[in-house]
């Protein structure tokens, strides 16, 4: 069997950061009517697993091409330059820091059952998020900087838990405070 072609070429995408969500959302439709598997129901066994395979792979692509996260991570690992987000945890010193303050701001919010604080704090985290992002994007389209990309996706990784982490203390303290 030949190798399934990478995400971009499976969906006749350029290979960029920037995209566009409904080409996307075009292209995965298109290749999922070509490769769904209940075209090959009446097929032979070996075609009904080939076009498994191929939904299987559709259906990775588009969830890997549709987060920014996970997209730009594997433009950085097909560029030769891992994550290594369990090895590498260096980071930047200014955003060591900011993160030492956003967890002291969590753990009071938390404490005082401070709704509004929770509320900045996500505010936060979704400027901090589009800001890299941003960042992200411009290493990879503009600069073709694999090695700084990396970095920063590390760091986008940490503002996506400690976002969730952010959300799941919002929605208690809705919970905790919905009429019985």
């Amino acid at each position: 069997m030949v190798a399934p072609p990478d995400h971009f070429q499976l969906f006749h995408l350029p290979r960029r950061f920037a995209l566009d969500p409904s080409a996307l959302d075009r292209a995965y439709r298109s290749v999922q009517a070509q490769v769904h598997p209940d075209r090959f129901a009446a097929g032979t066994a070996a075609e009904t697993r080939v076009a498994m395979q191929w939904a299987t792979q559709a259906n990775e692509a588009y969830r890997t091409l549709k987060s920014p996260l996970k997209r730009a991570a594997y433009l950085c690992e097909q560029a030769g330059c891992a994550i290594e987000a369990e090895s590498n945890t260096a980071m930047p010193t200014a955003f060591l820091m900011q993160q030492l303050e956003w967890r002291e701001a969590l753990d009071e919010a938390r404490a005082v059952g401070g709704g509004a604080a929770l509320g900045l704090l996500d505010d936060d985290m979704a400027l901090e998020r589009a800001r890299l992002l941003e960042e992200i994007g411009r290493a990879l389209d503009a600069d073709a900087n694999h090695s700084l990309a990396a970095s920063l996706v590390r760091q986008l990784m940490f503002i996506e838990k400690f976002g969730t982490e952010v959300s799941s203390a919002i929605e208690a303290q809705r919970d905790y405070r919905a009429p019985a």
